[in-house]
């Protein structure tokens, strides 16, 4: 039996949440893993798993087990990388993940500008706006927009971006343009709910926090949603300065209330500061850290 391969299947299988599922993530049939797991049991003389037809659970052996089979999986990569060169020179698979919308418009230009610069690294770009878990998916660094929780992550601050009003010239022309945060009880506004509240927005008033209330006429769950309607000259909309870029400076839309926005929202590239920083990881941080700093700094400007 190949203990590490089949370590490698218990994982999936507890990943996933199901002998079926971890096959599907390693495209291998169920009865191979079933039957790899079964002799891992056999040879440990443990029960690491109870099955049920409903759902499938770790024994109290199987979550220690589980717990060194990472332990273990994780320092064979490292060998691996070691071995192979990767802290000697930049080389290998590079992971990184970023917001779809910001993803798009300025890492992926980093990205192609370090793929040139660096022919024997690959890069995987994974865009999403959920919020991934960088050891789980085997993630090797994040670029993330907002606070971050304290963790054994290490971040480096790359710039922030505003939380912006705004609105198309048909549309200010014709209900005015809001002085102060309270004027925006008589507009109607565009929410993107991933900003907060559709029923109040926040302001800063006299170095203080203010919850403003406002009126949506339209919730949406994209930014781009908000833009193309902002743009139709339905009301008012809040977003990140990142996404209205190319509106405001096409003249679609304009910036109002500039005076009261709230504290800019950080952006941070995230890696895993526990463990030795493989070449290819140090090599993108070095060269994508400027290079966001400067395009997060024409955004504020």
């Amino acid at each position: 039996m190949d203990r590490l391969n089949a370590m490698n299947v218990l994982l999936a299988v507890v990943e996933a949440g199901s002998l079926s599922g971890g096959g599907r993530r390693l495209g291998m049939p169920l009865a191979t893993v079933s039957r790899k797991v079964a002799e891992l049991e056999g040879y440990l003389d443990a029960r690491l798993l109870n099955r049920s037809t409903r759902k499938l659970e770790l024994t109290d052996a199987g979550r220690v087990y589980v717990d060194a089979c990472k332990r273990i999986l994780e320092e064979v990569a490292e060998a691996e990388r070691a071995a192979a060169g990767e802290y000697s020179s930049p080389q290998g698979d590079l992971v990184v993940t970023a917001p779809v919308v910001f993803g798009r418009l300025h890492v992926l230009p980093v990205v192609l500008a370090f793929l040139h610069a660096f022919p024997a690294v690959d890069v995987r770009l994974v865009l999403g706006d959920r919020l991934v878990q960088l050891l789980d998916e085997h993630i090797d660094l994040a670029v993330r927009i907002g606070s971050l929780e304290d963790s054994s992550f290490k971040a480096i601050p790359v710039g922030s971006l505003r939380r912006s009003v705004c609105a198309s010239p048909v549309y200010l022309a014709a209900r005015g343009i809001p002085q102060q945060p309270n004027d925006l009880a008589s507009h109607a506004c565009i929410s993107f709910d991933a900003l907060g509240s559709p029923a109040r927005w926040m302001f800063e008033v006299d170095e203080a926090a203010v919850s403003v209330p406002v009126h949506s006429r339209l919730v949406v769950n994209t930014a781009e949603a908000a833009v193309d309607a902002a743009k139709a000259d339905l009301g008012v909309t809040r977003l990140l300065s990142y996404q209205i870029d190319a509106a405001c400076r096409a003249g679609a839309l304009s910036v109002v209330l500039s005076a009261y926005e709230p504290a800019p929202v950080p952006v941070n590239l995230v890696f895993d500061g526990q463990k030795r920083i493989a070449l290819k990881v140090r090599a993108f941080l070095d060269f994508a850290a400027p290079r966001l700093r400067e395009r997060l700094h024409h955004l504020s400007s």
